[in-house]
């Protein structure tokens, strides 16, 4: 079961997610499967991990709300990049293969997860979704989670940084609003600046309340569209991958 909604790993809703008592212990009955879930999550996780260093290979959990750009901003790097870094992709979403058929596009090695009801990707998902790919000949994994603000920063994928995406129509308050997710964050990339001409959003305030949730945070403007701050996206992930194989 999810601790933040209800869903159990498999991706389905529980039978009994609801936290009222029943007379008995059923509150902490929930809380001690949560933290199970959680514990198991994290073995995983910590396999993942060892497995990815192995290799040396760079690994990104891409999370934001659904609509903030994501695949655009995959496929422009994929396409892009495609002379700097060697790449592989896992696409999570609840339905469709849609975005997977784009990321295919590009010719990079895609695997589509499916969560049906369930709100994240978590650990045991990716390890068998890597399964598919040559992690050796490989410099990148791109995981793009299930657009969700909430669920995602509490599950770990054996990932090197989770890179929050927020794009200029969403709103400059979703630090403060889902401030678990930005501070689990190591890069914030602020999507979609090119329609900022169009819109009451306040570029700085949102840098301010990234920076209030997560002093740490880096953070990037571009579009995916015009191509405006994708440079230094690129860089961030050449910086990345230097020290990951330091």
């Amino acid at each position: 079961m999810c601790i933040n909604c209800g869903c159990d790993t498999t991706g389905q809703p529980s039978l009994h997610s609801h936290d009222h008592s029943h007379g008995g212990d059923s509150t902490l009955r929930t809380l001690r499967i949560e933290e199970d879930l959680l514990a198991k999550n994290n073995r995983l996780a910590a396999t993942n991990r060892n497995r990815f260093q192995e290799y040396r290979l760079l690994v990104l959990n891409l999370v934001s709300s659904p609509g903030s750009g994501k695949t655009s901003i995959l496929e422009r790097t994929l396409s892009e990049c495609r002379d700097r870094f060697s790449f592989a992709v896992i696409e999570g979403d609840q339905q469709t293969a849609n975005d997977a058929e784009r990321i295919a596009a590009t010719g990079v090695p895609v695997r589509q997860i499916n969560t049906g009801s369930g709100c994240h990707l978590d650990a045991h998902m990716i390890g068998h979704g890597v399964e598919e790919f040559d992690l050796q000949a490989t410099d990148i994994l791109m995981i793009e989670n299930v657009g969700n603000l909430v669920c995602p920063a509490s599950f770990d994928l054996g990932e090197d940084h989770k890179v929050a995406v927020l794009s200029v129509t969403e709103g400059e308050d979703k630090p403060l609003k889902y401030p678990q997710m930005f501070q689990a964050a190591d890069l914030l990339l602020i999507n979609k600046v090119d329609l900022l001409p169009y819109l009451n959003f306040d570029l700085e305030q949102c840098k301010a309340f990234a920076r209030q949730v997560n002093p740490q945070i880096e953070i990037v403007e571009l579009s995916c569209q015009n191509g405006s701050g994708m440079s230094q996206w690129y860089d961030w992930l050449a910086c990345a991958l230097g020290r990951k194989r330091e």
